[in-house]
């Protein structure tokens, strides 16, 4: 009766993937979460904000507290015994010059938008050997083409990529694919969540920083859906051999292709035109 016990436990463990997305209670990771869930697969959120919905279920954690994403990540390894996706969405962005910008921000969120990242992947890695699985890092085309004013967001997003190409490299063998997945503007309240340096603050940039956060407001908003972000990181997950480096949208992809081949001077000159930054 104890082994019937124990193979039904073991065959409802087995009966769907799961998945774990870190960040999920908005944005792009709320929508990756309920898109997952509608695919069937059982999906925990793991965020400081607990999701809103029954069908994704949330251990709280705070991605900058060292540890905290360590023992939440653990928790759900044991409890399901296999981890199938890890999808790192949590990040932040605050707009401020660089010859002011405090050290407390900016290493803030590096913890969220890099160092987590690193924490949740050494986390969830044990437990995805056994059956092989997939790590996205929700990564921006904003890592690739600098940003006026949001530079350490650009930085951030620049390190998660090379993350993903190293992480790839040593996990791929175990049976572990990555993937920074790179959207560009995205309509989210993540622009109404982001930090942005007063006049005071920013002293003699306030009119830069100013027109700089007005224009990447506006590109957000009036940028893709998340539910397309969403989309990709499913075909990821349901794909065979993902790519290291997946950028969202064609207009995106032409971008970043041409970010390969252009001129640093000539990139500079378009990005400080699209922020209304002079010459």
């Amino acid at each position: 009766m104890e082994k019937q016990e124990e193979n039904g436990k073991n065959e409802l463990r087995s009966a769907k993937k799961t998945a774990v997305v870190v960040g999920g209670s908005s944005g792009i990771g709320k929508c990756a979460a309920l898109r997952l869930c509608a695919r069937g697969y059982r999906v925990f959120n793991v965020s400081r904000t607990p999701f809103q919905g029954e069908r994704v279920r949330t251990i709280t954690a705070d991605v900058a507290q060292e540890g905290e994403l360590t023992a939440a990540l653990t928790a759900i390894g044991k409890e399901v015994e296999a981890i199938d996706f890890l999808i790192y969405s949590a990040g932040i962005s605050f707009v401020a010059p660089l010859e002011y910008a405090k050290s407390g921000d900016y290493r803030y969120l590096f913890e969220v938008n890099y160092f987590g990242a690193i924490e949740a992947i050494r986390a969830a890695a044990p437990f995805m050997k056994a059956r092989g699985g997939k790590i996205i890092l929700i990564g921006s085309l904003g890592g690739e083409i600098p940003i006026p004013y949001d530079g350490f967001y650009s930085a951030s997003k620049a390190a998660l990529s090379m993350l993903a190409r190293e992480a790839d490299l040593e996990l791929r063998p175990r049976g572990i694919s990555v993937t920074a997945l790179l959207p560009g503007g995205t309509a989210t309240d993540f622009t109404y969540n982001r930090k942005i340096y007063g006049d005071e603050e920013s002293r003699v940039y306030a009119t830069g920083v100013r027109k700089a956060s007005a224009a990447l407001a506006n590109m957000e908003q009036g940028g893709m859906n998340p539910s397309l972000v969403a989309e990709a990181l499913v075909r990821i997950c349901e794909g065979k051999n993902p790519p290291v480096v997946r950028v969202v949208g064609k207009k995106n992809a032409a971008l970043f292709a041409l970010r390969r081949v252009l001129p640093e001077r000539v990139t500079g000159f378009f990005v400080r035109r699209k922020f209304n930054q002079g010459k």
